[in-house]
């Protein structure tokens, strides 16, 4: 792909412009506008703050990124959440790294950064250390009064593979009136981890800042860079981009329904998911020799072609269609499943559409986008997608449904990349290199499994200044708290899982 000039799509505004011109451009308070992707912020050496609030207008624009500069001692502006509700825990994540103030925010509880002394923010984008973090383990606020409501704190250490999150269920003993989140026990301070690397090693960075995601995450770097860079990637490398990814989401739907199953107390289904999920992680291990697809994506292309043969991988997924096909159809025939799958932690449309929910938590509600096909990317473009699943219901069965339409087109897709791997020429192209001190500042996204991943990137001469990551699971997971309307504790696992979210993702 080819890239506009450095900074392009850029629009730098006063602070007060900058608040007029962002909530007269994104969608809000039912108006149509823009998609609100995110805000970020940047640190200066005199203690300033840049703001860039990251939209994006209909039809498959590129991104408009908004930018401000609060000065030194007078990091405050109006708060967007009370009319764009997305922004909530952007503002809070802000507060938190830089100590910015949105003023009249409805809730500041600490999110990233639970720092005793928030006079020690990192400044993610400027040369200072981020010094010991001591964490704020005290009680919250309870959001819910009444007679004999209490508070059970579930984890941040639970029982089974889990990641560290701590829900703070409000309860008057089975309902769930009100869950609180905390995540920092998994915060890595991963900003920070890309300042003044070189980008071969921002690369590395960016594989491992949700490993779940591992492709999607190098893919939305190496976009970035190559907008940056102004590359145009080989179409053989393309092809091989788009097969690791559909082999990440099959693996990610397929753990998906593992915890589905494994919640519903269904052993053997639990079991075969497992399996499944296994075979295609151990597919990815023989075809690149990592079983995230590690090492496999490069800025400029990929490192080399698939060890196994077009014939016998098309084979492979073959086998592994079939055999998934036949126990999904077998799960969502099994009454007592759909029984704890129906109904449960539904989204409203409305309020999916208001916070710009992302991935198969959107579609399930009918709002969320797939930059698959909202900005097609690599091979997307000339294999074709077809319809996106969309459903309106909301709850754990739609989430569950447009998972089940996203596996059969990744299936769909993997058959029509081997196909055309298969008709390349034997020499052809598989990267073409990065200059050696490329400059400049652009967005990188990839459709994860879990929904849109976005990169914001500075570079100067080679190396980054600034790195954000934005995952799906962090803009997502603050709708966890609007799904519990009549459930009660068994669901939630459920619910939980059906978010297939990744805290190492939220976290960052």
């Amino acid at each position: 792909m080819s890239a506009p000039a450095p900074d392009s799509g850029v629009r730098r505004l006063s602070a007060a412009a900058w608040g007029r011109v962002l909530r007269g451009t994104a969608a809000g308070e039912g108006r149509p506008g823009a998609r609100f992707a995110g805000l970020f912020g940047s640190g200066g050496a005199d203690g300033s703050v840049r703001l860039l609030a990251v939209l994006f207008p209909s039809g498959g624009a590129e991104p408009l990124v908004l930018e401000t500069v609060l000065p030194p001692g007078r990091l405050t502006y109006p708060s967007l959440s009370p009319w764009l509700p997305a922004a909530f825990w952007y503002e809070r994540a802000l507060h938190d790294l830089f100590g910015v103030v949105p003023e009249g925010h409805p809730r500041l509880d600490p999110l990233l950064l639970p720092l005793q002394e928030p006079g020690r923010t990192p400044l993610p984008g400027t040369a200072r250390a981020p010094g010991p973090l001591v964490p704020d383990e005290s009680a919250l606020p309870r959001a819910v009064i009444g007679p004999g409501v209490f508070t059970i704190p579930h984890g941040p250490v639970r029982s089974g593979v889990v990641e560290s999150v701590e829900y703070l269920v409000e309860t008057p003993g089975e309902d769930i009136p009100r869950v609180q989140i905390r995540v920092f026990h998994k915060h890595r301070g991963v900003s920070k981890r890309f300042e003044g690397r070189t980008v071969e090693d921002g690369m590395a960075a960016a594989e491992r800042v949700e490993g779940t995601a591992s492709v999607a995450h190098a893919l939305a770097f190496c976009h970035a860079v190559e907008r940056c860079a102004g590359l145009t990637v080989p179409w053989a490398a393309r092809l091989v981009r788009v097969l690791y990814a559909e082999l990440e989401r099959v693996a990610n739907h397929l753990d998906v329904m593992v915890k589905l199953t494994d919640a519903a107390g269904l052993a053997v289904a639990t079991a075969r998911f497992a399996l499944h999920k296994e075979r295609v992680l151990r597919l990815t291990g023989r075809l690149c020799g990592s079983r995230f697809g590690r090492g496999a994506v490069v800025p400029g292309g990929v490192s080399g072609l698939p060890c196994l043969s077009p014939a016998a991988l098309d084979g492979a997924l073959a086998a592994l269609r079939d055999a998934v096909r036949a126990d999904w159809r077998a799960a969502l025939h099994t009454p007592s499943f759909l029984d704890r799958l129906r109904g449960t932690g539904p989204l409203p449309p409305a309020v999916a559409r208001a916070h710009g929910a992302l991935g198969p938590l959107g579609r399930a509600s009918g709002a969320g986008p797939d930059v698959r096909y909202e900005r097609p990317y690599d091979a997307y473009p000339s294999l074709g997608l077809g319809a996106p699943p969309e459903f309106a219901e909301g709850d754990v069965m739609a989430r569950t449904l447009v998972r089940g339409a996203e596996l059969t087109r990744s299936f769909e897709l993997l058959h029509q990349t081997s196909g055309e791997l298969r008709a390349l020429d034997g020499d052809a192209a598989l990267c073409v290199p990065v200059p050696d001190a490329p400059s400049g500042f652009a967005v990188g996204s990839a459709e994860a499994p879990q929904g849109e991943t976005l990169y914001l990137l500075r570079l100067r001469e080679g190396r980054i200044s600034r790195c954000v990551p934005r995952s799906a699971s962090f803009h997502n997971l603050v709708l966890f708290h609007e799904v519990f309307a009549g459930d009660i504790l068994t669901d939630f696992p459920f619910i939980e899982a059906s978010f297939g979210l990744s805290i190492a993702g939220v976290a960052l």
